[in-house]
């Protein structure tokens, strides 16, 4: 009895797996070529991204403000991380930052602040005014550069023109 039975589930499973019939068309592998397409390009992505520099990168380096006033910018370690150092009247003080596309992003005294690109007229500062080159974490707290370089995110190989230094 137990060979008939095994000798019936054989047959039912070899019609089970026949069942479709002349229509039964060839089931293609289509999976399997797309993801190794996007495998291929998870492999590549991670290269392409390491190597383009991020808009904040331009930024690295010292911004002067008003007064004696310095918002200076260092790698740290990490791509997309920096080290700010801001000089204001109370004295220096360093914050961790994160590149968040046209902004680095940090915490001071427990408040969320970020420093952008903005012009010295964006900045509310007088002495700041009519300059292109600078960042500002807020209003009233504005740092600019004379070397032409553009701070603006996302523009940030694109040099503007340099400053005329005003007669005396």
């Amino acid at each position: 009895m137990k060979t008939f039975t095994v000798s019936s589930l054989a047959a039912l499973a070899l019609l089970a797996a026949c069942a479709r019939g002349e229509d039964a068309q060839p089931i293609e592998n289509v999976s399997l070529v797309d993801k190794a397409a996007v495998d291929t390009l998870d492999e590549e992505a991670p290269a392409d991204n390491a190597a383009s520099p991020l808009p904040t990168d331009a930024w690295v380096g010292k911004w002067i403000g008003v007064e004696g006033l310095v918002l200076d910018i260092q790698p740290a370690g990490e791509r997309g991380r920096y080290v700010l150092s801001v000089t204001l009247m109370d004295g220096t003080k360093s914050y961790e930052g994160t590149a968040d596309g046209d902004l680095i992003r940090f915490t001071r005294n427990g408040r969320p602040e970020s420093v952008r690109a903005a012009t010295g007229d964006q900045t509310g500062l007088k002495w700041l005014a009519g300059k292109q080159n600078c960042l500002m974490i807020q209003q009233g707290e504005g740092f600019c550069r004379e070397d032409g370089t553009a701070p603006a995110a996302g523009n940030a190989a694109a040099p503007v023109p340099a400053e005329v230094a005003p007669k005396p």
